[in-house]
Formats: structure tokens, C-alpha cells, sequence
């Protein structure tokens, strides 16, 4: 049985949809005002791996991740630009699709854009100002009042009082409380707009999810996810807008990576210290990025290092070399349903799974299946590697074209071409050519120069192959 920790309630608990058989998910998605961070990665494929195991336990899942399209950094930085705000927006949506696709992150079944559903957040609002829970300001701005809502600060686990008294409280002499947040903002000179009751004007951040989520997944679903700078204020907001608009629990389980960490400071624009996905990429194969980013539990907090990037692609290395003598086995081994009951190893891979997504113990469980495919030339061992591997987006790739550098999908990304690779085969064939004719200086001087460019040469029974160091 799944179980998964709930940051509302802050404990592990048993997961069981709402509809049986049926998980509604949504997850907070980017602001697309720049090019998507190592950090924003690490919430996508968090929960691509999340999506990937309900469907392969044969769960359907309706998956909504969201994208924000109207903010200020957006306004702003269409400004420094000098560029209409929605060819800004275009762009950047279709660089974080294509460093998604190069992570092995699944399309989800819905990626709703915030200016989509600027109705349905008006008609929200209007029903907050009708219940009590929010005001129009004198200034055109609509506020959610804070103190109306009874169970505020439950899934931060913030008081009022605390907050009262803390940093994050902004003044604006127009709320009746300073804790009291947007939900409409009055529309400014030069700005995108929208009409509504209280003048044109566009919606406040955190009112965007809450009418999304309830378009599409109905006013009270399964899981709801993001990363962890997201659990205040803006998950906390959504309960408070959600819950008092429609009267009823607005999630049952609130899920949130930890953070991705540079020189243990979390890794943020603001900070200045975040590497973009598209420039890991260009040193680092999007399969060793996905690796790094799952072999930590998705809760805890994750180091960036060049090192720690090294070390995920030796361990790659390794999981592909059990594989690598087997490559029929992985078109095969993906049609096959897994055997969870009959097999030991596969129960403990699950087992593991449904204890809160222990991916540290699911990634030892494949180093024990490659040593077992090593030792014994196991091909159950090797087909259970290919499956299990599969779901968390390993091993996707055919072994040898790993070893040789990539893929279709990963050369874009690493810099090397199938033309490159055609020119160290044909210093193989000359060099084997050297070889057959007893001419070993110059069989020596061949390898010695492509080890020189990284490039390690394997001689073995069937042949030569060859291996990017």
C-alpha cells in the first residue's frame, strides 16, 4: 500500500485516492520570465518519477502542471528586453519543453497557462468578497482578508501572531491588515489587463493555482505538489482562497521536494546561484542529471557539485556495463508486465516505492541487479534491471551508444555527432587495419590518439568497441 509524508499534517500516511483507482495531481509549475534552473529540474523530474509509479502500479492518474504566464518579473523583464511580454513567455515555454524532453520528463495529461483562466479567477474572487473572505482596496487592488479564515498557517504551521511579527509582512497602507494578500491587481500603465468588477486589472499569484487545480481536478483532489519555497506563502494561500470559496477540504496530501543546494545555500535566481539546465547539459548527459537528481530522497535537501555529477555518471557507467552485452533485452524487458509478487528483488523495489518514494534504496536495489547480471550473466537479472530502471527513466538508452556518448535526444546536448562518431569508427577500422598487418607503432599511435580526445578502445572476442571516457 502506498504511503507517502503529508507536509500538512506532517507524518507518513497511507495514500488512498479519493476515487479509487484514480490519482488527481497537481504540481506548481514555472514562471516562465527565464530559462529554467538545476532547482526547477529537480521538482519536474521529482514528480515525473511520482507520475511514472502510479501509472506502472496501474493507477490512472490526471497529472496538471501549470504554467504562470503573467507576473511582474515577467512585466519586468519583457521591459529589460525591449520584447512583447508574450513572445518573452512562448520562448521560454519551449526551452523548458525542450530541456524537460532531454530530462525524460513525461508531458503531463494537462499544463494549463495562468491567462487562460482569468474568468474563472474573477468569478473565485467575486465569491470571496461575497462570503467575507476578501475586499476591494481603495486602490482598485482586491485583498484576501487573512484573519477571516480560520485555519490559516496549518500546512506552514505559522501562527498569526508569528507572522505578525515576522519579515515577510509587506505595508501597503491600502489592506485593513498587513497580513492580507492580492487578489486582483489594478492594472497599471503599459500593463496586460483584463476586465473585471473592480476596474481593469490582473490576478494575484496565488489565486491563479487555486481556479486551475479546481478546473481541472474538481474543487478537492489527491496530491498536490511543488517545491518547498512553495509550502509558504503560496501553497498556504491557495488553502485559505480554495477552502473558503468552495466550503470543503481543498487536498488531502501536500507533497514538497527539499530544496537543491549550492555550496549549501539553496540554489535561487535571487541568490545569484543557479545553473541553468540548459548549461548543465552542455557538460553533463541529461540521463546523469536525472540520475543525480533522484538518487537523494526526494525530501531531503541535494548538494550541487561538479563532483557529485562525476560520481552519477560512473554510476550510470556501471548500471550500463551489467546491461551492455544485452541490448535485445531492453525492447523485451519494457513490454513485459514485472512480476512484483514472484520475484524478491522486484517486492523490495516496490516496497521501497511505497514507502514514501525511497529512491536511495530503489537505486541500491539496481547496483544489486547489475552485480548479479555481472556475476552470473543473468539475463532475469538484466530484463528485472531494464524494468525497474525504466521507471525511474534510466537506462532508456541503448548501452552502446551510451558508452559512445549518447543518443538522438542527448547529442544536442553534449556537443557530438553521429558524423563525429563515424570518423572514430573509421580510425578503429585503420588501426585494425595496422593491426592485421603487424604494423603496431602506428595500431599504438591510433589508440593513443583517441585516448587522447576521451576516447577508450575495448578489444574483446567479438571485436573492438569503443567508450567516451
Amino acid at each position: 500500500m502506498q504511503r507517502i509524508y503529508n507536509s500538512l499534517t506532517r507524518k507518513i500516511e497511507l495514500f488512498s485516492p479519493i476515487n479509487p483507482g484514480h490519482v488527481r495531481m497537481y504540481v506548481c509549475g514555472i514562471t516562465v520570465y527565464d530559462f529554467c534552473h538545476l532547482g526547477h529540474a529537480r521538482m519536474m523530474v521529482v514528480f515525473d518519477m511520482v507520475y511514472r509509479w502510479f501509472l506502472a502500479t496501474g493507477l490512472t492518474v490526471t497529472y496538471v502542471r501549470n504554467i504562470t504566464d503573467v507576473d511582474d518579473k515577467i512585466i519586468q523583464r519583457a521591459g529589460q528586453n525591449n520584447e512583447p511580454i508574450d513572445a518573452l513567455t512562448e520562448r521560454m515555454i519551449n526551452a523548458m519543453h525542450s530541456d524537460l524532453a532531454l530530462l525524460g520528463v513525461l508531458y503531463p495529461n494537462h499544463e494549463p497557462r495562468a491567462t487562460q483562466y482569468i474568468p474563472g479567477m474573477v468569478k473565485m474572487i467575486e465569491t470571496l468578497i461575497e462570503k467575507g473572505f476578501a475586499y476591494p482596496g481603495q486602490n482598485g487592488d482586491v485583498f484576501y482578508a487573512v484573519r477571516k479564515f480560520e485555519g490559516y498557517g496549518k500546512l506552514s504551521g505559522k501562527s498569526l501572531d508569528d507572522l505578525r511579527a515576522g519579515e515577510r509582512v509587506e505595508v501597503d497602507t491600502f489592506k485593513r491588515d498587513p497580513l492580507d494578500f492580492v487578489l486582483w491587481k489594478a492594472a497599471k500603465p503599459g500593463e496586460p489587463s483584463w476586465p473585471s468588477p473592480w476596474g481593469e486589472g490582473r490576478p494575484g499569484w496565488h489565486i491563479e493555482c487555486s481556479v486551475m487545480s479546481e478546473a481541472l481536478l474538481g474543487p478537492h483532489f489527491d496530491i498536490h505538489g511543488g517545491g518547498h519555497d512553495l509550502q509558504f506563502p503560496h501553497h498556504e494561500n491557495e488553502i485559505a482562497q480554495s477552502e473558503a470559496a468552495n466550503g470543503c477540504t481543498f487536498v488531502n496530501h501536500w507533497m514538497h521536494n527539499g530544496f537543491l543546494r549550492v555550496n549549501d545555500e539553496k540554489m535561487s535566481k535571487s541568490l545569484g546561484n543557479f545553473f541553468t539546465i540548459a548549461d548543465v547539459l552542455k557538460v553533463f548527459d541529461p540521463e546523469v542529471v536525472r540520475f543525480f537528481l533522484l538518487r537523494g530522497h526526494y525530501r531531503s535537501p541535494l548538494n550541487y557539485t561538479d563532483l557529485q555529477l562525476e560520481d552519477a555518471r560512473q554510476a550510470l557507467n556501471t548500471l550500463y556495463t551489467a546491461v551492455r552485452e544485452h541490448s535485445a533485452l531492453r525492447t523485451t524487458s519494457q513490454a513485459d508486465a514485472i512480476e512484483w509478487s514472484n520475484n524478491p528483488i522486484a517486492a523490495r523495489f516496490k516496497a521501497a516505492m511505497e514507502d514514501d518514494f525511497a529512491t536511495p534504496e530503489c537505486v541500491a536495489i539496481l547496483f544489486e541487479l547489475a552485480r548479479e547480471a555481472n556475476r552470473d550473466g543473468d539475463n532475469h537479472a538484466v530484463k528485472l534491471l531494464f524494468q525497474l530502471a525504466g521507471l525511474m527513466g534510466f537506462l532508456e538508452r541503448d548501452p552502446e551508444l551510451w558508452f559512445k556518448g549518447g543518443s538522438g535526444k542527448a547529442l544536442a546536448s553534449n556537443g557530438q555527432s553521429t558524423e563525429g562518431n563515424q570518423a572514430i569508427d573509421d580510425l578503429i577500422n585503420a588501426r585494425n587495419a595496422a593491426r592485421k598487418a603487424r604494423n603496431f607503432p602506428e595500431s599504438d599511435r591510433i589508440r593513443d590518439a583517441l585516448l587522447a580526445q576521451g576516447i577508450t578502445l575495448e578489444d574483446g572476442p567479438n571485436g573492438t568497441t569503443w567508450r567516451r571516457s
